[in-house]
């Protein structure tokens, strides 16, 4: 090991580099051989860094110097520390921008090695908005760290035009260093400006965001269960690969996505008026490498927030910090397999990438095979520092796969089917589901000279979802054809949706009425328009899927125009005030032609199904926080804001005013971190909806049960108290009743709901742990670094009220992984459900009949579609 030392003004800045022979071995030689020149790292790729909002009223000109150690292959390592503070909001601004840095990796000869450098960190603070900056300075709202030799011009000419970054850069990268200790003037000097990002989403004490880091720190089974490290969220797959998965978030069981709004990329994924759902989200499409990061608004208090956001929304980053090519092959148990090819080009943003993946499986029982494959592209162009920046990002998905859909836990106990198994009965084996999706959008990006930003969107997309799925087993009797039953509730449900949306947001410059008062003022425009055509019937898989009876056939075509406002202020540096409204228009014209319609025990009726309606809705309400900060490590927030959930359309009468689903959110909590290494965060939160929905197992979709009411508390701490290990920790509590369910009727004398009860299928308690531990294992005398990793996720779901009484049992889930990187190669191993538990991924009770030979049980029952046993994934991939 020898010591190249780089200095600079601030301190003396080592480059760390492993050689074949130790330096006491030189001295020990005769001859030495001669020393191979030393390249070190050059800068090539910069995330923004962000001057602290919580600052910004200071002014200060604050330095944080770091250390750093560039990887072989150009990445920043998870090792970043602080040398030397500029206080905690500083530190966590300037070590989040350093890891999402690249480099071309220092070098021995030919050889890229891994290095360990110093690196400072200048923020100062915006200029003032009523000064525009000097025309030779590039433009300020980039917010983009600029390096340059520290010799060289400083602030002024460190920007692209000049050439500062790469010419630097270059010019250090062409000297062979000797570790004499001397100054010299071209280190690399990181200079940030002290302006705001396009857009700040950190609203209230339940806004979360889950960086690559901690993505990357416990196994993932498929792309969607990045969402897993969210405080409380737990997702579970039920019905295979070919059906979205099933949501809970913070105490809403949100069954496919009608409580939380998704986005990805940009892209929204909630579908209105799907007929297995409203607001159907299928993450299935997801590549895991390709997801850069997780931003998680618990709460309805942002007023981009739109459709859907009851319990919160997710807005899924996409993007690949490792660059070049990468492909790895998985195969596992049950015969499962996964095929990746992903490429990011060494030259352009980390958001520039395309990737493949195909997955199939024969599934951890009967009738559960299934296969998939999806598509993600992604490109951001245009240049640096121009006002003007672009995004395009697209995916495709297809997926099909066998059901074994729900099991009576009687049935189970008695021997009749295995906890694993499916019913042997043709209506069962039959089930089955087939979805396919692609979207697109441009979004362009706009960055002002005086520190106003706006964005645009465009984006479409199609879906089309078949589904074949039977819970009640032999109860149902035809309403079309006279005196048919028991053939098999086999429900066959379809959805096509064509879709096409338009957004766009326009944010002020600073204004600043005072030295102790200064803020933004924001608006924003969401619309989208789908048409949908949609089928429900009755199929009897013993006769080549005869269709036996008609539930549902209708088209439906809907409009959204969302419009918002925001106002975001500081009033000096303790007080920040974010007050908005948001204000969403929906028409609806439905064609259902089963309306009205005639039984067929009623043939004199003169008229013919059909029923055509057209009708409006509007939902209206504020979106407000407030943030203190009385210390630079600590924030104490508090927020409130009125969210909806548009109507089924199906459900609507002519010239109704559509009765949209209100939820009214707020939370008051702490967040403390007094650095980078750990930071958390307390809050406890309400939330009352107007009208919520559960599953209504004979349809196989959801319907209302009437207002209720959330209770709760979230605990969440993350910490890096070394650089090589990573945790997160939280749990979430949550008190949810009902409050006023649907009254008996005389087709429901008995309903399954009464006023006060806990509300069905909401866990009181979820937890999830994340850990990581990562680093390098060998490098001297190595052409190829070796470096190891381990991970670890446990989730923790509490027993759940069932309707009927009872309760679901409790889930405990543990996955480990591990896994070796030698140079561009990389094998791993995933172990899934370590514990072998044996668990129901759903519990439902209601009445079915799954034995025809038998008379019909009149009683609710436990029904559950079982979760998935002890399971492993063995990766090797290449990354070139």
């Amino acid at each position: 090991m020898i010591a190249v030392a780089i200095t600079r003004r601030l301190a003396p800045v080592v480059l760390a580099l492993p050689l074949a022979a130790s330096a006491s071995a030189w001295a020990s030689a005769p001859t030495p051989a001669p020393v191979e020149a030393i390249r070190p790292p050059v800068l090539t790729g910069q995330q923004p860094a962000i001057y602290p909002e919580a600052e910004r009223a200071s002014g200060r000109v604050v330095e944080v110097a770091l250390h750093v150690t560039v990887l072989a292959d150009g990445r920043v390592g998870e090792d970043v520390e602080v040398a030397t503070s500029g206080g905690a909001a500083f530190d966590r601004a300037a070590v989040e921008a350093v890891r999402g840095w690249s480099f071309a990796p220092a070098r021995r000869g030919e050889q890229a090695i891994a290095s360990r450098i110093r690196v400072s960190v200048r923020f100062t603070p915006p200029a003032p908005p009523n000064d525009a900056p000097p025309a030779e300075q590039p433009d300020p709202t980039n917010s983009t760290a600029n390096a340059t030799p520290a010799g060289g011009g400083g602030e002024e000419d460190g920007g692209e035009e000049d050439g500062g970054e790469e010419d630097g850069a270059e010019d250090r990268g062409g000297e062979e260093l000797a570790d004499d200790g001397a100054e010299d003037d071209d280190a690399i000097d990181i200079v940030v400006r002290g302006e705001r990002a396009l857009r700040d989403e950190d609203r209230g004490a339940s806004s979360f965001t889950v960086d690559r880091a901690l993505l990357d720190a416990a196994p993932r089974q498929e792309g969607a269960d990045v969402v897993r490290s969210a405080p409380g969220v737990y997702i579970g797959r039920a019905e295979g690969m070919a059906v979205a998965h099933r949501y809970m978030l913070r105490g809403f069981d949100a069954e496919h996505g009608q409580d939380i709004e998704m986005r990805v990329g940009g892209l929204p994924i909630n579908l209105p008026s799907h007929i297995h759902g409203q607001g159907y989200a299928d993450l299935g499409f997801l590549i895991a490498e390709g997801v850069d990061e997780l931003r998680a608004l618990e709460g309805v208090y942002d007023p981009r927030q739109g459709d859907f956001a009851v319990a919160g929304s997710f807005d899924i980053r996409l993007g690949a910090r490792e660059r070049g090519w990468r492909l790895s092959s998985s195969y596992g148990r049950f015969n499962s397999f996964r095929q990746l090819a992903m490429w990011a080009p060494e030259d352009q943003p980390d958001e520039t990438f395309a990737a493949v993946q195909y997955q199939r499986t024969d599934g951890f029982g009967q009738n559960r095979a299934g296969q998939q494959a999806s598509g993600v592209v992604q490109a951001r162009f245009g240049k640096q520092g121009a006002p003007w920046r672009f995004r395009v990002v697209s995916f495709m998905h297809g997926a099909r796969s066998q059901l074994a859909g729900v099991v009576r836990q009687d049935d189970v106990d008695a021997g009749v089917v295995d906890f694993h198994g499916v019913y042997p009965y043709p209506t069962a084996l039959a089930q089955s589901a087939l979805a396919g999706r692609v979207m697109a959008g441009l979004f362009p990006e706009y960055r002002g000279a005086r520190g106003d930003n706006g964005e645009l969107g465009l984006w479409l997309g199609y879906d089309s979802f078949r589904l074949q799925e039977n819970f009640t087993g032999f109860t149902q009797k035809s309403q079309t054809l006279e005196s048919v039953a028991g053939r098999g509730d086999l429900v066959e449900q379809q959805n096509r949706t064509v879709s096409a949306g338009l957004s766009g947001r326009y944010r002020t410059r600073p204004y600043r009425p005072a030295r102790w008062a200064a803020g933004t003022v924001e608006l924003g425009l969401d619309s989208r328009l789908d048409r949908i055509e949609q089928a429900q019937n009755l199929l009897d898989a013993a006769v080549r899927n005869q269709t036996w009876d008609h539930r549902v056939d209708a088209r439906a075509l809907g409009l959204d125009l969302g419009m918002w406002g925001d106002l975001d202020w500081r009033f000096t540096q303790y007080l920040r005030l974010r007050v908005g409204a948001r204000a969403d228009v929906l028409f609806y014209d439905v064609d259902d032609r089963l309306g009205n319609f005639v039984p067929a025990s009623r043939p004199d009726d003169a008229f013919l199904p059909g029923f055509r309606r057209t009708a409006y809705g509007v939902a209206a309400g504020p979106r407000t926080s407030a943030e203190v900060t009385p210390l630079d490590w600590l924030s104490i927030r508090a927020a409130y804001g009125e969210g909806y959930r548009s109507p089924q359309a199906r459900t609507l009468e002519d010239g109704e005013r559509a009765p949209f689903t209100k939820v009214r959110s707020a939370d008051l909590g702490l967040r403390l971190g007094r650095d980078p290494r750990l930071e958390v965060t307390t809050a406890g939160y309400f939330t009352r909806l107007s009208d919520d929905v559960v599953f209504e197992p004979r349809e196989a979709r959801l319907e209302r049960v009437g207002a209720t009411r959330r209770l709760g508390a979230v605990l969440t701490a993350q910490t890096r108290p070394r650089p090589w290990l990573l945790a997160a920790l939280s749990l979430t509590y949550v008190d949810a009743t009902l409050l006023e369910p649907p009254p008996a009727t005389a087709e429901n004398p008995q309903p399954a709901f009464e006023p006060g009860q806990k509300l069905p299928f909401v866990a009181p308690v979820v937890g999830r742990l994340d850990l990581g531990v990562h680093g390098p294992l060998a490098r001297a005398g190595t052409s190829w670094p070796l470096s190891g990793r381990l991970g670890a996720g446990f989730s923790y779901l509490s027993p759940r009220p069932l309707p009927y009484g009872g309760a679901a049992d409790h889930v405990p889930l543990l996955d480990l992984s591990g896994g070796l990187r030698f140079g561009p190669l990389d094998l791993g191993v995933a172990v899934f459900n370590v514990l072998n538990r044996e668990y129901a991924a759903v519990e439902y009770s209601f009445a079915s009949h799954w034995n025809p030979a038998r008379p019909r049980p009149r009683t609710p029952a436990r029904h559950l579609a079982a979760g998935a046993p002890l399971s492993f994934l063995i990766t090797l991939g290449v990354t070139l």
